[in-house]
């Protein structure tokens, strides 16, 4: 489910396929996390997932790298977008995948190996609903958040 751009607030949307797209990258990531974890490698592949949670959340999800994957190598192939999304709710939805990703490196840092990989398990079913069903569970709870406090 998406958002399309409604709110005068928004100045430009995304492609609504890119999210997915990036969900589906990140999904391959956290696998190999969970495969490789509490090991030196799945700890740095979790470390690298945390920066493209936190670029996508603090820039915009059009400036983390899955992005450029997207508009460099899918999107050339695609017809254009029907909608535009509003870019808030997959911003937010980075912003809570990366509190994931950081209990997930607490966790296996401190040698609360349980705690890691149940954050990343859950950072995963988020991706893996995106990815295949196009359901993004921290976009869902954006709007429901915004819902409750407007």
């Amino acid at each position: 489910m998406s958002a399309t751009v409604q709110s005068s607030h928004v100045t430009t949307g995304i492609d609504p396929r890119g999210p997915q797209v990036a969900a589906a990258l990140t999904s391959v990531v956290l696998v190999a996390v969970l495969l490789l974890a509490p090991g030196p490698i799945g700890i740095a592949l979790l470390a690298a997932q945390a920066v493209v949670f936190a670029l996508g959340a603090t820039r915009g999800v059009q400036h983390a790298p899955y992005s450029w994957v997207f508009r460099t190598l899918v999107r050339p192939r695609l017809s254009p977008p029907t909608e535009l999304e509003d870019e808030r709710p997959p911003r937010f939805a980075q912003a809570v995948g990366l509190g994931f990703a950081l209990v997930g490196l607490l966790g296996f840092v401190v040698g609360a190996d349980v705690l890691g990989f149940v954050a990343v398990g859950f950072a995963l079913a988020a991706a893996l609903l995106n990815a295949v069903f196009r359901f993004c569970l921290g976009c869902e709870m954006y709007l429901l958040l915004t819902r409750i406090t407007h």
